[in-house]
């Protein structure tokens, strides 16, 4: 399963958390002060990262319903995803910066 670098922090930040459900607010923390993209956009970006791995069970939503769309405020982790984030912690992580050659 292919996860894209936002979704291994999601995972890794609800596994490490001491509850079992995460404000979505703490995920704004992958970007860091020196962001590229607009503060619109990285919620847009920060939902579709929680609704893909939703989809996929690894995480449960919690939220508001209106008659048009769901508004996701917390999240927690399912056992499969649990499992999934015990791994990621295993593997070797990317540093932020790159190599001169």
């Amino acid at each position: 399963m292919r996860l894209s670098s936002l979704q291994k922090f999601i995972l890794i930040r609800c596994y490490n958390s001491r509850s079992k459900r995460v404000n979505r607010i703490g995920f704004l923390a992958f970007y860091g002060k020196e962001a590229r993209a607009k503060a619109e956009l990285r919620t847009k970006i920060i939902t579709g990262s929680i609704e893909s791995l939703i989809d996929k069970e690894l995480l449960v939503g919690f939220g508001t319903r209106t008659s048009q769309k769901w508004f996701i405020g917390e999240v927690g982790l399912t056992i499969k995803g649990r499992r999934l984030s015990k791994k990621l912690l295993g593997e070797q992580l990317k540093f932020g910066f790159k190599v001169k050659k």
